[in-house]
């Protein structure tokens, strides 16, 4: 939370035969003013229970030196009011007041021992004799900072316990405590203290529960912000590995045909090695615009993202790979997110087999209907490895591609022999994806 020295109003009111200003009214959203003299630069608490406030704050210097010079000018412009009621300031009176003042530079850290300690002292004062005035913020200050930093329990018996100090001052001990002749304070004044303790307390505990609100929503925050980064280094790994499985994919079976035909077929192996040249350049254009977004997040793409309408491309690479692959279906105009999907899907599919298949043939069917699209890419095996299909990041890239549109993707043997892959890709309500 930011820095909370330049509170200018002080919480809850004042009981007895004093004023003060008044307090702040409406509520606005984030951290209401008026707490900054509670908790001077800390974090909010992460939970409501005992001890849940902040490990490390800053030393509230500022607003304790500024409190307490309220405090002991207040009293002393309230002392002359109460002449002859009350006994005069002097210098007891004034340490007390500054004691009182003091401690609330510990609210931070100790907050259960500086409720307790204000308490103490402003009973003190009060049993004196001394005039009422200002002295009484120091408590409010102490309880809010008790109770916002989780302390509830002890800063309610604490206030508790003034309560029932002051009446015990004021309706039992006041016959062998200064004042000589002073009388017993009427129950409505009392009535008056209970309720200012009473709305003192609740005040506090609307903050805190603001506060640990507050907490919550800023950890939320924060975890929605990693999980979108997270998500967006998935997306730009399966990018990356489609792209470049694929490419290199090809890149590796027209490098061995170069290979194996550079002495006997020179112009085959100058064919290989066109194709590897203008793969390897298409590659590096893609893999670019990915890590570009890397650079400028949010910034539009150089090139718009593949979609089936490059089909045709994928068979002729698959054919430049020793693929032939045979189309059904014509492939309709789709949302970006899930033409971009049924594309990567089928390239991996296509890849898979020029890797880990025998068969040099392989079917993609493309069905439209009932707002969903299907892909189905088959081949006829057998396999070449035990990691036939793509049994590695391949199948788990196709399968998260899917499920970020409600889609499924299902890849296994044929009970024909073979293997196939078949994805469902739900059309309705992907075009804001």
């Amino acid at each position: 939370m930011a820095d909370m020295d330049e509170q200018r109003g002080p919480v809850g009111g004042a009981p007895g035969r004093w004023r003060h200003g008044r307090p702040h009214r409406g509520w606005r959203p984030g951290p209401p003013p008026w707490s900054r003299w509670a908790e001077e630069s800390e974090e909010p608490p992460s939970g409501g229970g005992e001890g849940g406030g902040s490990r490390n704050p800053r030393w509230p210097w500022r607003s304790t030196v500024l409190l307490t010079a309220f405090v002991l000018i207040g009293s002393g412009f309230a002392a002359p009011a109460q002449e002859g009621e009350r006994v005069a300031l002097d210098a007891s009176a004034r340490v007390l007041l500054c004691v009182a003042g003091a401690m609330l530079l510990w609210r931070g850290r100790h907050p259960v021992l500086v409720v307790s300690g204000t308490v103490a002292a402003v009973l003190l004062y009060v049993g004196a004799g001394y005039p009422y005035g200002p002295v009484f913020l120091t408590v409010a200050v102490a309880c809010f900072s008790a109770v916002v930093s989780g302390h509830r329990h002890a800063a309610w018996a604490a206030m508790g316990a003034f309560w029932a100090g002051h009446v015990l001052i004021a309706q039992v001990l006041y016959r062998w405590l200064p004042p000589a002749g002073d009388h017993p304070v009427s129950w409505n004044q009392e009535l008056v203290i209970a309720t200012w303790v009473v709305a003192l307390v609740a005040l506090s505990e609307l903050a805190r529960v603001r506060r640990e609100q507050w907490a919550r929503e800023r950890a939320e925050r924060a975890r929605a912000a990693r999980r979108r980064a997270d998500e967006e280094r998935l997306r730009i790994a399966r990018e990356l590995h489609d792209v470049l499985a694929h490419s290199i994919s090809v890149i590796n079976v027209q490098a061995g045909v170069g290979l194996a035909l550079l002495d006997r077929d020179p112009e085959q192996a100058r064919t290989a090695l066109t194709t590897i040249k203008a793969k390897s350049k298409e590659a590096l254009g893609e893999v670019r615009q990915v890590l570009d977004t890397l650079r400028a997040p949010g910034a539009a793409p150089r090139t718009p993202a593949p979609g089936l309408d490059r089909l045709p491309e994928l068979v002729e690479q698959a054919a430049g790979a020793g693929l032939t692959v045979t189309v059904e279906g014509e492939p309709q105009r789709l949302p970006p997110g899930a033409d971009l999907a049924a594309f990567r899907i089928v390239q991996e599919a296509l890849t898979n087999v020029v890797r880990h298949s025998g068969s040099r043939e392989a079917r993609v069917c493309v069905e439209r209907s009932g707002g969903r699209l299907r892909l189905r890419v088959d081949d006829d095996g057998p396999a070449t490895g035990a990691d036939a299909g793509g049994g590695g990041n391949g199948l788990a890239g196709m399968r998260e591609r899917a499920a970020a549109l409600d889609g499924t993707v299902e890849a296994g043997p044929r009970p024909d022999g073979g293997f196939r892959v078949l994805a469902v890709l739900p059309l309705e309500g992907t075009e804001d994806r």
